[in-house]
């Protein structure tokens, strides 16, 4: 791996640099231009919490903030794994014509989506203090959660960025299967509290999503400690899964022009 490091040290810069462009370029013909990033899931946050928390009568404590963290470490994994699939494709003139370590237009988007997740969390902390949440000491887990979040969300891209160059239907079977997995990991519901113990165990450690979201949820709103051992399980698991995936790019990224 000391090709991927030597790359990323080279070409860091330029992944900012894209990533800063990129949002600077969605917002240049909006009216409310970075607004739209955090009321997006604002909204979704009050249409779920309206109908599950008003309409099903959920219980949930801080219901709302339960909700709005959840969706906020969900779109950063749905984005960056949706747009990873036609990176390539997306990216054909200037790959082209000059040669980029095709893992950095991942890391570019990932900060791009990155950007758009930490400035949520600023609405995060506004809810910490307007619904009175009590803040302990136990909220400093949210950084080896979200390391988790980003070390799964790259594993992941860097398979699909390959695929996705060699099948052009692997867009609409991501969005399926992410869809899925979105209600299985427990967005607007609590899953230790709404399934029965045997069936919780394998969502909770067999979605790493489900974990990681839980996590955020137990060190930011209830002052509790996550499951650091599964966090730090999948956190390997991760890590083993984007060595193979960069390997795999890089024995196969002189192909990808051509096949598109």
């Amino acid at each position: 791996m000391k090709r991927f490091w030597n790359d990323l040290i080279k070409h860091y810069r330029y992944a900012i640099y894209e990533a800063k462009a990129e949002l600077k370029a969605e917002v240049a013909e909006s009216y409310l231009n970075w607004i739209w990033w955090v009321l997006e899931p604002f909204c979704f946050m009050l249409i779920y919490t309206f109908i599950f928390g008003y309409v099903f009568n959920t219980k949930e404590p801080f219901f709302s903030a339960f909700v709005f963290i959840g969706l906020t470490g969900w779109d950063f994994f749905n984005r960056c794994l949706t747009q990873s699939v036609k990176l390539i494709r997306n990216n054909k003139s200037l790959l082209s014509k000059v040669y980029i370590p095709k893992f950095i237009l991942l890391i570019s988007k990932m900060i791009f989506n990155g950007i758009k997740m930490f400035i949520s969390f600023i609405i995060i902390i506004g809810m910490l203090f307007f619904f009175q949440i009590p803040v302990t000491v136990n909220i400093l887990y949210v950084i080896p959660t979200l390391l988790t979040l980003f070390a799964l969300t790259f594993a992941c891209m860097t398979h699909l960025m390959h695929y996705g160059v060699y099948m052009q239907d692997l867009t609409n079977v991501v969005t399926i299967v992410l869809r899925m997995v979105f209600y299985m990991t427990g967005i607007f519901y609590n899953i230790e509290n709404r399934l029965p113990a045997r069936y919780i165990n394998i969502l909770m450690k067999g979605n790493p999503m489900a974990l990681i979201l839980s996590s955020l949820r137990k060190s930011i709103l209830y002052g509790e400690t996550p499951d650091v051992k599964w966090l730090a399980i999948w956190f390997v698991i991760s890590i083993i899964i984007a060595i193979f995936g960069v390997r795999k790019i890089y024995k196969n990224e002189n192909s990808y022009v051509k096949v598109i």
